[in-house]
């Protein structure tokens, strides 16, 4: 695996979270697929495990600086992703690796589709 590209595709990321609020879901496993040729559970997995701990550390700390962070809203979040991620996880490496990019790829479109026509 080409190392250059994952440090590239991380900071890529990073700059995206911090700008967005997005990472893994939007930019990592997308590009663990398409550029590094990735199964998509494996993708999905693998962005996961590098977003454990650095998950906007800094970005999180520079918004919380600034007073734009409501914290209760975020631990009560946190707790849904922690829950959510094991159960996301469990359906995922069940799935046939064509259909689960097949429906990530589904995913993106509609939330595509949803935040462009939103007033």
């Amino acid at each position: 695996m080409n190392l250059a590209l994952l440090v590239l595709l991380g900071l890529g990321a990073g700059v995206l979270a911090g700008l967005f609020g997005i990472g893994g879901g939007l930019v990592i496993v997308p590009g663990l697929v398409l550029l590094a040729n990735m199964d998509a559970r494996m993708a999905a997995g693998t962005s996961l495990a590098a977003l454990v701990l650095p998950t906007g550390l800094l970005g999180a700390w520079e918004y919380y600086r600034e007073g734009l962070m409501d914290v209760r809203a975020a631990l009560v979040v946190a707790l849904g992703l922690f829950v959510g991620a094991y159960f996301g996880a469990k359906l995922t490496v069940g799935l046939d690796a064509l259909l689960a990019r097949r429906l990530y790829a589904g995913f993106l479109v509609l939330m595509g589709a949803r935040l462009f026509f939103a007033k």
